[in-house]
This record gives C-alpha cells, sequence and structure tokens, in this order.
C-alpha cells in the first residue's frame, strides 16, 4: 500500500551548507499492517511523514500511495490518505462539528453531516461537537483531529504521535482505534516516543537514526538484532544513545 524508496531531502543550515534530514530511506507499508516508524528527535520521522503526505518535496527518491506515484498523482495520494501532524491544526473559531463536517464536503462523501456526528461519537468527543475548537483541551483536541483523519475512509493513515495530550482512558481508546482501522485493512504508519504503545499495537518496526534506517523488522526481530530484552533498551542501543 505504502512504498517509499531511496528517498533524500534536505534543508539549508545557517553557517553548514545543507542537512540531510531524510537520507536514502526505503521501506514498505502493506495493507492491514501496522509500521512504527521509530527515532530520536532530528531523526528525520515527521519530515518522512510529511513527504508522504505530499506537504513536503523530496530531493530524490519515490513514493506510491495505493499504487499511485507522488511525482505524477499527488491528489490521487491526498484522496487516499490521512495525515495526523503532531500538531492539531484545528480552526480555532470552528467547532468541532464544523471541522469535520467541512472536510467531508471537501472529499465528496455522503452526508456529510451525519458522518461527522458519528466520527465525533466515535472518538467520544460528540459531547463537544458545538463547542469551538480554541475551547477545548489538548486531548480533545486529538480527538477532532482524529475524526477529522478518518472522514473519507482512506487506504492509508500517517499519524505523527497520535496520542500526544491524551490521558489513559484517551490513549488506549486512540491504540484501539489504530488496531481497528489495520483491521479494516488500512496501512498504517505510527511514529511515537512511547514505545509501550508501539509496542502494543505494531507489526513491524522501523528505526531510523540520522535520517536513515538502522534496523527494520518485527519486535523480536528488532530486540535480538539490538541484543536487548526491551523495546526502550534496544532503541538506545540503536540510535547510538548511552
Amino acid at each position: 500500500m505504502i512504498v517509499v524508496r531511496d528517498l533524500v531531502k534536505r534543508f539549508p543550515a545557517s553557517g553548514r551548507g545543507t542537512v540531510t534530514a531524510v537520507d536514502h530511506l526505503s521501506f514498505s507499508v502493506h495493507p492491514g499492517e501496522v509500521y512504527g516508524l521509530l527515532g530520536p528527535n532530528g531523526a528525520g520521522k515527521t519530515t518522512t511523514l510529511r513527504i508522504l503526505a505530499t506537504l513536503a518535496d523530496p530531493d530524490s527518491g519515490t513514493v506510491e500511495v495505493a499504487g499511485l506515484s507522488r511525482t505524477t498523482d499527488p491528489v490521487g495520494i491526498r484522496e487516499r490518505i490521512a495525515y495526523v501532524p503532531a500538531e492539531g491544526g484545528l480552526p480555532q473559531r470552528l467547532t468541532a462539528r464544523e471541522v469535520v463536517r467541512l472536510f467531508a464536503r471537501i472529499q465528496g462523501v455522503e452526508e456529510p453531516d451525519a458522518r461527522a456526528d458519528a466520527l465525533l461519537d466515535r472518538m467520544g468527543a460528540l459531547g463537544y461537537a458545538d463547542t469551538p475548537c480554541g475551547d477545548m483541551s489538548t486531548g480533545m483536541k486529538r480527538r477532532v483531529v482524529l475524526a477529522r483523519a478518518l472522514v473519507h475512509s482512506p487506504a492509508a493513515m500517517l499519524l505523527d504521535e497520535p496520542t500526544d495530550g491524551l490521558d489513559v482512558p484517551g490513549r488506549r481508546d486512540v491504540l484501539a482505534l489504530v488496531r481497528e482501522q489495520a483491521a479494516e485493512g488500512r496501512a498504517i504508519v505510527l511514529s511515537s516516543h512511547i514505545m509501550g504503545e508501539v509496542e502494543r499495537v505494531v507489526d513491524r518496526i522501523g528505526v531510523m537514526a540520522r535520517g536513515r534506517l538502522v534496523c527494520e523488522g518485527t519486535l523480536p526481530e528488532v530486540l535480538a538484532a539490538a541484543g536487548a530484552d526491551d523495546l526502550d533498551a534496544a532503541f538506545l542501543a540503536l540510535v547510538g544513545e548511552p
């Protein structure tokens, strides 16, 4: 469903020429699979997700989603993905219902009002449907962002710290939603710094450091490669942290 080949992205850096944020990165995600993309701050995870979401252009390499090329059909890819960034990006004056309904209409969803209410209810946010987003807690905003992302039944989901700001019940609900979406056949890339969450929901893991993929595999394979007993220890060993 998602195929990334030899992706490169560089940024200018004051006094240092250029910095390579993504360095010849390749991986794939199958339908029904949750792929955990891990790495320390600055490893290139968010840049990678933004490129997959067509919000940033790579310097080289290719991306395909559902058989469509990012280079030749970025609009087609946008119609098939849901991107949940670490920052919510919700209009402060619009209510939760207005936000989700608006995106449903943009995506050409039938009965956008009913779809918006159904998704807000599913995310436990229906009680705040008429609340302006600027008046919501961080956790409730995350629920609205997730409802917005699912409005067009995407084939693939790109989740950057999807449980950020949520309490324990909220985290549990979101993780259950991730597995539910995978069970429905969606390919999911999930970036998170909470190793316990990753262990609970992912099928495979890709560990990034300095823009490169330094290890990839199932949880047992990653632990074996790092010679570690848990994902926290494996992560620190693989990315070169003490």
